[in-house]
């Protein structure tokens, strides 16, 4: 993200500005609320449920921890802790554990995925690794990892700190979803035309591969393989910084929230081959002018200003059964403390309206979301005066 933790200052100047541009959009009228699951975390920032019986949740902390909600509460081991291994360097930080996936067969494999950011010998170009890793749950405790049995499944080298992306997501079609950011820095200067646009790069992409091959395989039906100076692994590309990406469980329509440079935050639905702009465009408007106009652009479901956010966190769309008045709204907030829902009118046009369980910067950060196997959806959040994270669950109002 742009900084998924800005300090006080920042907030509270940010606040003076935003609570002072009328909002472009309107309040929805379905009516929700948070439970608290748990409010001693730190700095969560991704979440996960296995397909097994089990009903735990998963929530990874950024310094390189994944914690269990076990039958509603939060156990005191860590199923995974491999902080010695995660680079971390303070709250403002972009690296750290920022991805978890279990395997479609966990339930008899035990397999699941990480990713995260590792130091690397001081290298010129390479700030940093993003490193996607494959774990196995313990034999005799499910409740841990073990951690012995491990195997670097993709390794990349990052030429800047931050715009790691880092999100996990098993697709229907059983194969593994990775999104990366574009690199890092400012304008994606990498190269002629930045990151984003070149396909010999897997940074500023969504990559998917099948793990069930060592150390993994390219789908037969990836767009661009056996294409000249292309990566196979490429799904689709245009991206700058995919801040969560998830499926819907109906469909499996593949949704993103892409972070903005400095003028517009994004929602795209994103298709196979798909070119997603950046840097030409930002949102639905042109960035980069002097770039070749790649005209194959996609433009995003919905797109926000800086009077309403500035860093975009991606969400789920719902398909539980806690609150039908939510069902096949897409639900996503900004990491200065909105949510929002977006409802498809005409395929082309969604409409975005704003939950009444926002809140006002200066409260909470917004790092991610989740979704458990019964399609109800998740909150994780750094509460910023009490300076820990918490998780909450989304719930019917009155």
């Amino acid at each position: 993200m742009k900084s998924k933790s800005l300090s006080l200052i920042i907030v509270f100047a940010l606040l003076f500005v935003i609570t002072r541009v009328k909002a472009q959009t309107g309040l929805s009228p379905v009516k929700v609320n948070l439970q608290l699951i748990s409010d001693q975390l730190s700095y969560p920032t991704a979440f996960a449920a296995p397909n097994d019986k089990s009903g735990s949740l998963f929530i990874c902390e950024q310094k390189g921890r994944i914690r269990i909600i076990k039958n509603g509460k939060l156990l005191s081991k860590p199923f995974l802790d491999f902080t010695d291994e995660v680079l971390m360097m303070g709250s403002s930080d972009e690296m750290g554990l920022l991805g978890l996936a279990f395997h479609p067969q966990y339930a008899e494999n035990g397999k699941f995925y990480v990713y995260f950011s590792k130091r690397v010998p001081k290298t010129p170009g390479i700030d940093h690794q993003s490193i996607i890793r494959e774990y196995k749950v313990s034999t005799e405790n499910p409740d841990l990892a073990d951690k012995t049995k491990s195997r670097e499944v993709l390794v990349i080298d990052e030429p800047e700190s931050n715009h790691n992306g880092g999100d996990l997501k098993f697709g229907p079609d059983g194969f593994l979803y990775i999104g990366l950011g574009d690199g890092g820095a400012y304008n994606d200067m990498h190269g002629t035309y930045g990151n984003g646009q070149n396909l010999n790069t897997l940074l500023g992409k969504i990559l998917r591969i099948d793990v069930n091959t060592l150390p993994y395989a390219i789908p037969k039906d990836n767009p661009f393989i056996g294409m000249e100076n292309t990566k196979p692994e490429i799904y689709a590309y245009g991206f700058r910084n995919p801040w969560r990406i998830s499926f819907d469980k109906l469909n499996g329509r593949l949704f993103a929230g892409d972070v903005g440079q400095k003028n517009w935050e994004e929602i795209d639905i994103v298709t196979k081959g798909g070119n997603y702009g950046w840097r030409v465009r930002e949102g639905t408007h042109v960035k980069s002018p002097n770039d070749p106009d790649p005209k194959n652009w996609i433009n995003p479901i919905a797109d926000y200003g800086r009077n309403e956010g500035i860093s975009v966190t991606g969400g789920f769309l719902y398909r539980g059964k806690q609150l039908p008045q939510l069902f096949g709204k897409y639900v996503f907030g900004d990491l200065m403390g909105t949510i929002w829902s977006l409802t498809d009118i005409n395929k082309e046009l969604w409409k975005m309206e704003k939950l009444s369980i926002s809140r006002e910067p200066g409260n909470w950060q917004i790092y991610s979301f989740g979704e458990d196997r019964n399609g109800e959806i998740y909150l994780l959040v750094n509460l910023i005066e009490e300076e820990k994270g918490a998780i909450y669950k989304i719930i019917p109002g009155k």
